[in-house]
């Protein structure tokens, strides 16, 4: 049977035909076009997730001193400050962002924090020490 007669004897016509193709076309093209959008923002999200690991700043206390002295990190940025004592117990406290964290003698402690805020920020021991415990102080700088 000819294409003209199955038509005939189906009761579809060329244009149900041509219609029924241009919509399998039309699914197949959106389909392709979404998958390939998704593709690389999931991808993309991917890698977002990666580079938004919190960035680790390790800090030594032991008398009269922090290791590093100054730091810099960026507003909104997450970080997870690693503070280890060497020798007494100390801590690292700065008042301005309401961050205190406490290393026993020859232990290691984190503390994660975001700075919501910008500025210039002066962090100092916050347990006693010993004579020079009030000099032990170390710098923090939030960049925009």
């Amino acid at each position: 049977m000819g294409s003209r007669a199955w038509r005939y004897a189906t009761g579809v016509n060329h244009n149900t035909l041509t219609m029924e193709k241009y919509e399998m076309n039309f699914k197949q093209r959106a389909l392709a076009f979404l998958f390939a959008a998704l593709i690389p923002a999931l991808a993309g999200a991917h890698v977002a997730a990666a580079q938004a690991a919190p960035k680790r700043i390790e800090i030594v206390a032991r008398r009269f001193d922090f290791t590093p002295g100054d730091i810099t990190i960026k507003k909104g940025e997450p970080i997870v400050l690693v503070l280890t004592s060497k020798d007494v117990d100390h801590g690292l406290k700065f008042k301005d962002l309401n961050l205190n964290i406490k290393a026993p003698k020859g232990k290691t402690t984190e503390m994660s924090f975001t700075p919501t805020k910008a500025g210039t920020f002066v962090g100092q021991c916050s347990v006693f020490c010993g004579s020079g415990h009030g000099g032990m102080k170390m710098t923090l700088h939030v960049t925009e």
